[in-house]
């Protein structure tokens, strides 16, 4: 929540609704996909297992979707579904760190596991955002700029 999310926002303040889905040709993903993945499988891997929340999904959708869905909308639904795993995450019971579930058909995956592979997840997708973001705007993102700071 404090590194990944606001960058991503900082992206998503830099481009245009169509510049949120764009891709470079029928196979990639999009900016807006991306989000849209991301939601789902936060959801799916953290919020349904590890909360008792609703575990359907429809992933082809997050993929296929080409009707543009708002910057607005994308974040605020991508905010609502971090701001709850913040929040399970903040009540998680240490002991309950090995308990299993099955996720997306694979079985005994315990909430630590789930948890690293959401971080290892959105962190991929992530750097994907930022990839994008810096191809279409041609700028410099500016997060590490304070290491080339000469003391």
């Amino acid at each position: 929540m404090e590194d990944f999310w606001p960058r991503t926002c900082h992206c998503l303040e830099m481009l245009t609704e169509e510049q949120i889905w764009w891709r470079p040709q029928e196979t990639s993903n999009s900016i807006g996909n991306l989000l849209l993945h991301l939601i789902g499988n936060v959801r799916q891997w953290l919020i349904a297992p590890l909360g008792g929340g609703s575990s359907e999904r429809n992933r082809p959708a997050e993929f296929n979707e080409r009707q543009p869905i708002s910057s607005r909308e994308l974040r605020d639904r991508l905010d609502a579904t971090l701001r709850e795993v913040e929040e399970i995450l903040k009540g998680i019971d240490p002991g309950t760190l090995l308990k299993r579930y099955e996720i997306q058909s694979q079985k005994d995956v315990t909430s630590l596991e789930a948890i690293y592979h959401v971080v290892e997840h959105f962190s991929m997708h992530y750097g994907q955002i930022l990839y994008i973001t810096k191809l279409l705007t041609g700028r410099d993102l500016g997060f590490f700029r304070h290491l080339d700071e000469k003391k």
